[in-house]
């Protein structure tokens, strides 16, 4: 048996699974790490790391360990070998508590992605997926104390600010917001529908 195409995606609630209106979380049939792997078969092997809360560089005061600055190299070192890491972080770095920019985002994000290749045990590829953009629901839903209106703006610049970086450092670019979108019952996590889209691009991607 040949060697299988090591996948690691790394994110927050997005890639954990969280279900947005009630929590818990979607079985990996369900969640887009899991259903890339079912769409790419068995000579593809996709790690999941997510997890909820998770930041680009950001420190939550409110739930400490959330930073993806402090984790990335473990996660990298311990899944070595790697062929492709897929990063889509940046929805939590939104929170009116940082009151941080696109352009505060993805300098955060670019330090991550530093950190990340400093761990490298392989010459992998990186993919950096933008989150689907939030809408107003959010400031109606469960998390209308942690985002704002602004957040939901900047939320809507990260594509932009993240596809410059990828030129800019060689990385592979995804827009989530062009390939899926957000549940309306919450307006930031994505629902079962919602997995399965961005499952699929990313899918396309990988096998073109």
């Amino acid at each position: 048996m040949g060697k299988k195409m090591k996948i690691l995606c790394f994110g927050d609630s997005n890639t954990f699974g969280y279900i947005p209106g009630r929590g818990g979380r979607y079985d990996r049939h369900t969640r887009w790490p899991g259903r890339l792997q079912e769409l790419l078969g068995s000579t593809y092997q996709v790690i999941e790391e997510g997890l909820c809360g998770r930041t680009t560089a950001f420190d939550d005061v409110t739930e400490p360990g959330r930073s993806g600055l402090d984790r990335i190299r473990d996660a990298v070192e311990k899944n070595e070998l790697l062929d492709l890491l897929i990063i889509m972080l940046g929805s939590n770095d939104c929170k009116a508590q940082f009151q941080a920019s696109a352009e505060e985002i993805t300098k955060g994000l670019e330090r991550l992605l530093e950190k990340a290749e400093d761990g490298k045990t392989s010459d992998f590829r990186i993919l950096l997926v933008a989150p689907a953009a939030m809408t107003e629901q959010v400031m109606h839903s469960g998390f209308g104390s942690e985002f704002d209106r602004r957040s939901v703006e900047v939320s809507k610049e990260l594509a932009g600010t993240y596809e410059e970086l990828a030129k800019k450092c060689g990385y592979d670019f995804l827009d989530g917001t062009k390939v899926t979108q957000v549940s309306g019952i919450d307006g930031l996590h994505l629902d079962a529908d919602g997995h399965g889209r961005l499952a699929e691009a990313i899918g396309d991607w990988v096998k073109k």
